[in-house]
């Protein structure tokens, strides 16, 4: 018996040291900076070299080297005392000159700024106003038209409005702004969580949804005041992503714990024009996942799940929140007809995510890569053919 026993524990030892097999997925980890920038990061070719540089915040770097250089004054932010001033950073061409503009929100209630390109000039990047008060801790930049061109989509203060924005024709003012609810609209306190996008009751519009429900997106999205559906989609979380995890063919939801332990998915049950949901446990064994992302990481036709630790979100003081700052991906799959798995798979425990992060193409290799800025610094995992 004890012979067999010590040649057991030699074949896993041996097995330990196979090679991954060809079909695993596997990242490799590059370190752009340890320094606490922001909790929102974005991408694009900002130089145009043809290569897919990092924006957070202050600073952008320059790919593949990772130079780094500023955009606004450069903050020193201390993730055991304090935030940075970047919440959410989202990348657009906003003034149509061919150049990458930077688009930054700062904490909740602070106002949303975007920063235009100098075009290779040295310098700062001239600063705008987009709106004075943005709200809700999980600001989005989404396809909420279906056209493929994302629009910003959150709260705003003091009225308690839900909105989404578009570029206005005098860059130099305030976007214009098409209201979805309110005033006083769930969701739109300066520190709620929650947020998402997906056409929820499948007639092809994407709609705006929250904890406590969903507004039915119309055919003229500009129109004001969308009709609410209420729903109980949990409690308060990050992002809220639209899928038919299941394959049945309605919208499931699903959301993260921004300060707790808990990945869900809440499954559409047939029914009427208020649908309800059934709420699933997905992952719990880490806390702070504060934003995640919906893509198809291993390319089998399912989308899959990227997601982490926000570390020290509240300075350590959340349900573990000094644990390891873990990034993982959750493998889905449908062994048999109704039947949900969600595989986890870590890719990283030193690194985490923040408010928001990105995952990209960052090279032309046509697999995702991840991308992501926090308390812990600023990292890209490329994912290795």
């Amino acid at each position: 018996m004890k012979t067999k026993r010590m040649l057991l524990l030699v074949l896993l030892g041996l097995l330990a040291d196979v090679p991954a097999s060809a079909g695993e997925v596997r990242f490799e980890k590059i370190v752009v900076d340890k320094t606490f920038r922001a909790e929102g990061v974005a991408v694009g070719d900002i130089n145009r070299d043809g290569k897919i540089d990092v924006l957070a915040g202050d600073v952008w770097y320059s790919a593949p080297d990772w130079k780094v250089h500023e955009i606004r004054t450069v903050g020193q932010y201390d993730g055991t005392k304090g935030y940075s001033q970047c919440f959410a950073n989202f990348a657009q061409d906003i003034n149509g000159d061919g150049w990458i503009d930077s688009i930054v929100i700062g904490m909740p209630g602070e106002p949303c700024r975007w920063y235009e390109n100098p075009k290779g000039k040295t310098g700062h990047w001239k600063e705008r106003i987009v709106v004075k008060s943005a709200c809700n801790e999980t600001p989005l930049y989404v396809d909420l038209l279906g056209n493929a061109q994302p629009v910003l989509l959150f709260a705003v203060r003091p009225e308690g409005l839900m909105a989404w924005f578009s570029v206005p024709k005098d860059i130099e003012g305030l976007w214009d702004m098409h209201v979805v609810a309110g005033p006083k609209a769930p969701g739109t306190e300066r520190y709620s969580h929650g947020l998402g996008c997906g056409d929820v009751n499948g007639d092809g519009r994407n709609d705006v949804i929250f904890t406590s429900g969903w507004w039915e997106a119309p055919k003229d999205r500009t129109q004001k005041d969308w009709k609410w559906h209420a729903a109980k989609l949990g409690p308060g979380c990050a992002d809220m992503l639209v899928y038919d995890i299941d394959g049945d063919g309605d919208s499931d939801i699903i959301s993260s714990s921004a300060h707790n332990y808990g990945i869900w998915w809440f499954e559409q049950l047939p029914g009427d024009d208020d649908p309800k949901f059934k709420q699933h446990v997905i992952y719990d064994k880490f806390s702070q996942p504060h934003a995640i992302r919906l893509v198809d990481i291993n390319g089998d036709g399912l989308k899959d799940l990227v997601t982490g630790k926000r570390y020290f979100a509240h300075q350590g003081k959340d349900p573990g929140g000094k644990d390891p700052a873990v990034l993982y991906w959750f493998e889905l799959s449908r062994p048999a007809k109704s039947v949900v798995e969600y595989i986890p798979h870590k890719i990283d425990d030193n690194s985490g995510v923040g408010t928001q992060f990105e995952v990209t193409h960052m090279n032309n290799d046509g697999k995702w890569d991840i991308v992501t800025s926090n308390k812990k610094g600023v990292y890209v995992f490329l994912q290795i053919p």
